[in-house]
């Protein structure tokens, strides 16, 4: 496998996109897939599929195409997603339920281990799930006997930052943040904000100026 240093985010995210068309395809049957329908599926062109992949290596045969199978085994190794990961998710509203639930996310090897809040009314309270909500104080001793990798922060805006820092102080250095605050963490520490209102205004501006509504 190539070095992987200097790889686009967005090449990351496609990468993310044609994982989940070859699940459908080999679903649906298929044992080979060239790089003009794997593009199509997911809306790129065959170039960019190929210049994708190139980053990391050589795959698929010329003229035949791409082995479904082996290319989602490939996908899984780069994306590190070919292990289980444990997750912490704080801010048991009805965001941090939603997610918690979500089958698609064990199903990928992402395990919500862990439940937080800082409401009594909710803490020592038990999921659908079957996690029982911890107090928000408790992050620290949990994360380290859980092993916990990855936080999740579905709170208010206003409890983000100190969610996060507590998230620091335990050595947690990966945030998938929902909240529109955008949080400030040290540099060994990765976040990914994902804010549906940003979503929405790129819908709407669309909508004017490309469709004309």
């Amino acid at each position: 496998m190539k070095k992987t240093t200097k790889v686009p985010k967005a090449t990351i995210t496609r990468l993310s996109i044609y994982y989940r068309q070859l699940e459908l395809l080999e679903f649906d049957g298929y044992r080979m897939v060239s790089s003009e329908k794997l593009a199509w599926l997911c809306q790129v062109n065959p170039a960019q599929v190929r210049k994708d992949l190139g980053y990391f290596g050589e795959f698929g045969v010329r003229g035949v195409g791409y082995d479904v199978i082996d290319l989602q085994g490939q996908i899984k190794k780069i994306l590190a997603v070919n292990r289980d990961w444990n997750l912490a998710v704080t801010g048991i509203g009805n965001l941090g339920s939603a997610f918690m639930e979500r089958q698609n996310l064990s199903w990928r090897g992402f395990k919500c281990v862990a439940a937080f809040d800082n409401d009594p009314r909710k803490i020592g309270q038990t999921t659908p799930s079957g996690l029982k909500i911890k107090d928000i104080k408790d992050l620290d001793w949990v994360v380290d006997e859980l092993d916990i990798e990855i936080g999740v922060i579905a709170t208010p805006p206003s409890a983000a930052q100190g969610v996060a820092d507590l998230f620091v102080d335990s050595r947690v250095n990966a945030i998938l943040n929902f909240s529109p605050t955008r949080i400030q963490v040290p540099d060994c520490c990765m976040v990914e904000n994902i804010d549906f209102t940003v979503r929405l205004d790129i819908l709407t501006y669309k909508l004017n100026h490309e469709i004309g509504i």
